[in-house]
């Protein structure tokens, strides 16, 4: 089964609406987004491009060996990329958990700090 490739518009309009329901949406991060928005859409054309030249993993040197093939390298190299750039915009499940723990901590600070000022 053939993948779907995303316009670059709905992944821009996804990625912000994800990041509003999270609570991180700031507009001044348009310009990651942006690049965030292009790694995924490079993505969708590296993978497209490896599902129609067969899945091929690898490909033979001129010295008679094999490496693995440029698609491969772009796949890999684009998935670090938006695991990256998904850290950067709070889009991904370790950054949630650091968010959550960072509320509580900073929670349980105010809560003693609060019962300094009430001693006054």
């Amino acid at each position: 089964m053939a993948r779907r490739i995303l316009a670059r518009d709905t992944i821009r309009r996804r990625t912000i609406e994800d990041m509003k329901k999270l609570g991180v949406y700031k507009k001044e991060y348009r310009d990651i987004i942006d690049v965030y928005v292009d790694a995924i859409d490079d993505y969708q054309i590296a993978r497209k491009e490896f599902e129609s030249n067969g899945r091929q993993l690898e490909t033979e040197t001129a010295a008679g060996g094999t490496k693995k093939s440029g698609s491969v390298s772009a796949i890999e190299n684009l998935r670090k990329d938006i695991l990256q750039y998904s850290d950067r915009l709070c889009l991904n499940p370790k950054t949630s958990k650091e968010q959550e723990a960072d509320k509580k901590t900073k929670s349980s600070l105010a809560d003693v700090l609060s019962k300094f000022d009430s001693d006054d």
